[in-house]
C-alpha cells in the first residue's frame, strides 16, 4: 500500500528510498498438531454448550464437561511424553497419542452424528452451526495429521500444516536468525525515504522479498521521482536489478551469491558503498515500529490484522511529522533570543 503525500509528483523532488522487510507476529500460541487438535475440540464443545444453553431439549451431552476435561488431560499427557526424555520415550509417545486420538475420534464421530439434529431457528443458530462445521472439519484434519506423524512416522509436507485454527492466515517464517529462529505471522515490507517517512508498505502473502520488487516499483515510480533505491541481498535477482536501472539512476542491491568482476567493481565503488551504508538506517525505522507496537498484533482476524498494521504505519508517520513541526516551532521561538544574545 502506498502512503500518498499531500503534494503531487514533482521532478525537482528526488527521493532516496530504502526497502526492507520484517515479521509482524499474529496473536497465536506456538503450534503443534496435537495442541491444535485440542483447540478444535474445545471450540466444538463450547459451540455445543451454546446450543444446550439455548435449547434444553437437546439430549446426549450430559457429560460435556467430562469430554473437555479428558481431552485436555490427554493432550497434556502427549505433550509431556513428547518433551520429556528417559527410557522407552517412543513407546510412551505412541501410547499417549493412541489414547488421545481414540478420544478425539469418538468426539468427532459424536459431533458428526449429532450435528444434523441441532435446531436452526434464527441467524444465531445458523452461525453456530457454521462454526461447528468449520472446527469439526479442522478437528478431523488434525486427527489425521497426528496419526500420520506419530503413529505412521510420516513427514508432513509444509503446505498441509496449519499454524493456528483461529488466525488461519498465520505463516511459519524462518529468516535465518538465531533468536528468534521462527516467527509466526506475516512479513511486512516497508519503504522509507531519506526523511525516515514510510512511503509504502506491503503485507506479503507467502512471498519472498525478491517477488515484490517489481510491483512496489510500479506503484512508487508513478508517484515519485526516485534518485536512488537500496535493498538488502534478499531482494536481489538479475531481472529486478535490470528493470529498476531502467528508471532509477542508482540501484543498490548487493548480489546474493558469487559476484563476477564487473559486479564486484560496482559494489566496491564509492557511491554504492555510501548508499549501502545508509541503508542500515531503515533498521532503526523497523526497530521504532517494533517498539511502538508493530512487533505483534493483538487483534483477532485477518481484517483487523491488516487494519492494525495500517494504523501503526500511519501513527509512525504522524509522529515523525509532528517531531519536525515541533522542531521548527522551537527554532522560530529561539531566533529572537539568539538575536538578543548576539547583540549583547
Amino acid at each position: 500500500m502506498v502512503i500518498r503525500k499531500c503534494s503531487k509528483k514533482k521532478e525537482s523532488t528526488l527521493l532516496r528510498l530504502k526497502t526492507d522487510s520484517f515479521v509482524v507476529e499474529s496473536n497465536v500460541h506456538f503450534p503443534t498438531d496435537y495442541n491444535l487438535l485440542w483447540d478444535c475440540a474445545r471450540k466444538c464443545l463450547s459451540t455445543v454448550s451454546k446450543f444446550i444453553e439455548k435449547y434444553s431439549e437437546i439430549r446426549g451431552w450430559r457429560k460435556i464437561s467430562n469430554w473437555r476435561r479428558e481431552m485436555k488431560g490427554l493432550m497434556r499427557e502427549l505433550g509431556k511424553a513428547s518433551s520429556s526424555g528417559g527410557r522407552n520415550k517412543e513407546e510412551k509417545v505412541i501410547g499417549a497419542a493412541e489414547r488421545y486420538l481414540k478420544k478425539a475420534g469418538l468426539l468427532a464421530k459424536k459431533i458428526r452424528e449429532e450435528m444434523p439434529g441441532f435446531p436452526i431457528n434464527d441467524n444465531q443458530d445458523m452461525s453456530l452451526v457454521l462454526v461447528l462445521e468449520h472446527f469439526a472439519a479442522l478437528m478431523e484434519k488434525h486427527i489425521d495429521l497426528v496419526e500420520r506423524r506419530i503413529l505412521k512416522g510420516e513427514k508432513i509436507p509444509h503446505e498441509e500444516k496449519l499454524f493456528s485454527v483461529f488466525e488461519t492466515y498465520t505463516e511459519w517464517i524462518k529468516k535465518g536468525k538465531m533468536r528468534p529462529s521462527v516467527e509466526l505471522g506475516k512479513k511486512l515490507a516497508i519503504t522509507t525515504d531519506q526523511h525516515g517517512l514510510i512511503v509504502d508498505y506491503r503485507i506479503m502473502e507467502g512471498e519472498q522479498d525478491r517477488d515484490i520488487v517489481v510491483e512496489v516499483a510500479d506503484r512508487l515510480l508513478n508517484l515519485y521521482s526516485i534518485a536512488s533505491w537500496s535493498f538488502d541481498k534478499g531482494f536481489w535477482s538479475k531481472m529486478n536489478k535490470e528493470l529498476l536501472k531502467l528508471e532509477i539512476p542508482q540501484v543498490i542491491i548487493p548480489k546474493l551469491g558469487r559476484r563476477n568482476k564487473a559486479e564486484e567493481a560496482e559494489e566496491l565503488s564509492t557511491p554504492f558503498k555510501r548508499l549501502k551504508d545508509r541503508h542500515s538506517a531503515i533498521e532503526s525505522n523497523i526497530n521504532e515500529l517494533d517498539n511502538r507496537g508493530l512487533d505483534r498484533c493483538p487483534e483477532r482476524g485477518y481484517h483487523h490484522f491488516r487494519r492494525y498494521i495500517g494504523l501503526g504505519v500511519s501513527a509512525y508517520n504522524l509522529k515523525k511529522i509532528g517531531r519536525q513541526i515541533l522542531k521548527k516551532q522551537h527554532e522560530e521561538l529561539m531566533k529572537p533570543r539568539e538575536k538578543i544574545r548576539v547583540a549583547a
